[in-house]
């Protein structure tokens, strides 16, 4: 089992930054690719960013590139998410999700990862 814990929501003005981190335990965390996704009221949860087991690959959602960077650190068994720039649009909740399988390409969809965090609430006002 893997747990995940997302930490570094808030309230932050338009224009500001926030890093979200989610700490995992439970299994290896470099066994695993690592997901952000976010929901906001009323819509689907849609995917944010993802990282692959070494870091050397990202991939964003159309809405967050050039804006929020993904990055881990294996050594603490930690993802970021690192978001500049913040807009009201970015308001949700952010959860951190952890693929087991071996991919060519990142995963972006919600059915492709394994475990889930309880995610953690970032709201931008305008």
């Amino acid at each position: 089992q893997v747990q995940l814990v997302e930490s570094g929501g808030g309230l932050v003005q338009a224009g500001g930054s926030l890093r979200l981190s989610c700490a995992v335990s439970g299994r290896t965390f470099r066994y695993y690719d690592m997901g952000w996704f976010r929901q906001a009221p009323g819509k689907e949860r849609e995917f944010v960013s993802a990282i692959s087991r070494g870091g050397t690959m990202t991939s964003y959602g159309d809405s967050v590139k050039g804006r929020f960077t993904i990055s881990r650190d294996n050594a603490k068994n930690t993802v970021y998410l690192q978001m500049n720039s913040l807009e009201p649009e970015d308001t949700a909740v952010y959860f951190c999700a952890a693929d087991g399988s071996w991919r060519s390409v990142l995963a972006s969809t919600i059915g492709e990862y394994d475990y889930w965090g309880q995610g953690t609430q970032v709201t931008v006002s305008s």
